[in-house]
């Protein structure tokens, strides 16, 4: 009998091979995605004023658009420096 010690596994878990699952999966990054675009795409309809109080500007918003999943924490920067000019 073989013992495993921690530092032997595998530190990702086996993904099950389901393929009704991988597309739920798949279903789900889609609609997250669609909605993150379309929330950003709302940011744009406000004037500079609302986007000022918001401590963001229309180029934030328009990286954020371009750079996908990784809007969050490029609107977080954004924020961040207008806090503090």
């Amino acid at each position: 009998m073989a013992f495993s010690l921690p530092g032997e596994r595998s530190l990702a878990p086996a993904t099950p091979a389901n393929p009704f699952a991988a597309f739920a999966r798949w279903i789900a990054k889609a609609q997250a995605a669609r909605t993150r675009r379309a929330a950003l795409a709302a940011l744009l309809d406000l004037d500079h004023e609302q986007l000022n109080d918001l401590g963001v500007s229309r180029d934030d918003i328009v990286a954020a658009l371009a750079s996908g999943a990784q809007a969050g924490p490029i609107l977080n920067a954004a924020r961040a420096r207008s806090a503090y000019a």
